[in-house]
């Protein structure tokens, strides 16, 4: 992926370095944490959000250009929907978890409460759906091409011009936020905004100079444990390639009022990834054909409407800004059944379209069900007002 496979009797000696990418990948994810933190204070949570998933998703793009450069159409298809069932079916449950946890240990009742998610999360929400459809069409299609890369560019830009509206956290919030991050707010005028950026390119610049290495000591690690390359490739790269996500969406669900931020950290990589990573793969495979290609991926729709089918119920799970304990065990029991046993693809489409096709219809009898749509409206028209009033 970073470099090819190992020999057996390189993997021990690759494998070793990650007794120092492991601490420096975990101490970069808090450093760009922090960061996002304290930009919420001063631009749209939304934007600091999509930001820090760039970042945080760096290693995820180098290992997917990698495939691609390559033209292994199974392993880019392989690499691409297990990154995407990851978050969704592992991440997000995960947050809830360590929610949970870290309300049980405050001795806070209610340890099956949902996630509440703020109001101004109906954008991220909302945002997912023209992607998802989109991606409907291209999965019909059974191509991939470079006019679908500008038009998943452009939805990218829209969505970013959606959540750039949100206007910031009010001040009044400062009491729940790390005491690093409170530090960088609580700087006036241009030493604030350096530092904050500061901690965006510090922490931005060990994950893209450490990513190669710790995902080489992974390989080797892989290797020495005799895992092969295709589920590597589809189960554990992705895993290892989020691993800056992981520890920064953990870190926040630990915090009091921080679980739902968390959550809405991995819906912008949801929308980061089926859009602007999508559109990364025709054009490094064109560029490495040497001129404009279409990839292949009709021999795949399995892996690809069973992506879909997760993200579109996740999405339509989040519609009622309330991410519930069952709906979180639910999509990590179907992540789970997946990764042990691989080829029930079609039979775990079969559960997700299903649970999706109850949810939708629970509309005509659960009025708050769909209710980031309905919040969304009056959510736009609120930015446009709040910045207007601040001159932005």
């Amino acid at each position: 992926m970073t470099g090819g496979p190992l020999s057996p009797a390189d993997a021990p000696r690759t494998a070793v370095s990650a007794l120092w990418t492991f601490p420096a990948i975990l101490g970069s994810a808090f450093v760009v944490a922090w960061g996002a933190e304290a930009a919420q204070f001063f631009i749209s949570q939304g934007i600091a959000l999509a930001l820090l998933a760039w970042i945080q998703v760096l290693p995820e793009f180098a290992v997917e250009a990698v495939i691609a450069w390559h033209r292994d159409v199974p392993l880019m298809t392989a690499n691409f929907t297990g990154a995407l069932r990851l978050l969704t079916g592992l991440g997000w449950p995960t947050i809830w978890v360590v929610y949970a946890i870290a309300r049980r240990r405050r001795g806070e009742p209610g340890f099956w409460a949902g996630i509440e998610l703020d109001p101004e999360h109906a954008a991220e929400v909302v945002g997912l759906l023209p992607t998802l459809v989109y991606w409907a069409g291209i999965i019909y299609r059974g191509t991939l091409g470079l006019i679908d890369a500008a038009i998943l560019l452009a939805l990218y830009a829209g969505y970013l011009v959606v959540v750039n509206r949100i206007p910031p956290k009010d001040h009044e919030e400062l009491e729940d936020v790390a005491a690093a991050a409170r530090m960088l707010i609580r700087l006036n005028g241009w030493p604030r905004r350096l530092a904050i950026a500061g901690m965006f390119v510090a922490g931005g610049a060990v994950l893209y100079l450490v990513a190669p290495p710790f995902l080489a000591s992974m390989i080797g690690l892989a290797t020495v444990l005799g895992v092969s390359q295709f589920v590597f490739v589809q189960w554990v790269a992705p895993f290892l390639s989020e691993f800056p996500e992981f520890m920064t969406t953990s870190y926040w669900a630990r915090g009091r009022g921080k679980a739902g931020m968390a959550l809405m950290n991995m819906v912008s990589s949801n929308v980061n990834q089926w859009t602007v990573l999508a559109a990364m793969i025709p054009i490094v495979y064109s560029l490495s054909l040497g001129h404009p290609a279409q990839v292949p991926l009709a021999g795949h729709r399995t892996e690809l409407v069973l992506t879909l089918l997760q993200g579109t119920l996740g999405m339509v799970l989040l519609t009622n800004l309330n991410f519930q304990a069952y709906e979180a065990l639910g999509l990590l029991a179907l992540w789970f059944a997946q990764f042990c046993v691989p080829h029930w693809r079609e039979e775990i489409a079969v559960v997700y379209a299903i649970w999706l096709a109850i949810e939708v219809a629970s509309a005509l009898w659960r009025p708050g069900r769909m209710k980031a749509f309905v919040v969304f409206p009056a959510l736009w028209a609120m930015g446009g007002k709040r910045k207007g009033e601040r001159g932005d």
